[in-house]
């Protein structure tokens, strides 16, 4: 895979890889940016959301869970001095759908920690990353109801 950014001007960017899809990268008017983009550190914690998201919600619907909501959040906390590295994340899973089965999730959740998910694989091999599910039970009407939560603990080797 090839990736590259093109300069705009100032401190403003744009993004671009082998599928050809764009993104814009900036930074704050504190350092000279006009805000008008994704900060570089903000793809990384988006890519490892929507990477192990993609496999999680693929994995769910092979065991045909029914899935009406589905939503994966990071949290990452970061070092106070340069270069400001991630030195810990939260993977926040929230599943809301009829009848999914809590073992579902969680096989679904390991597949993707320990097989499927390069963004994952890749930074937990720098820091210490957290795996934490909610599900939810969809009553309509946007209504829902929390019938589980947990954290996945991978087994040790």
């Amino acid at each position: 895979m090839d990736a590259k950014v093109t300069w705009r001007g100032r401190m403003s960017f744009t993004g671009t890889a082998d599928t050809g899809f764009e993104v814009p990268l900036g930074a704050s008017p504190q350092v000279g940016g006009d805000n008008d983009g994704f900060r570089p550190i903000e793809l990384m914690a988006v890519s490892l959301a929507g990477c192990t998201a993609m496999d999680v919600i693929s994995i769910l619907q092979k065991k045909r869970q029914e899935v009406t909501d589905f939503e994966v959040n990071v949290h990452t906390d970061r070092a106070e001095q340069h270069p400001k590295v991630f030195t810990r994340a939260v993977v926040e899973y929230h599943v809301t759908g009829r009848g999914v089965s809590e073992a579902a999730v969680l096989r679904a959740i390991e597949l993707s920690s320990v097989r499927y998910c390069p963004a994952q694989a890749m930074l937990s091999q720098v820091v210490p990353i957290s795996l934490r599910y909610f599900i939810y039970e969809d009553r309509g009407d946007g209504e829902r109801q929390l019938n589980a939560q947990g954290e996945y603990i991978p087994a040790e080797e």
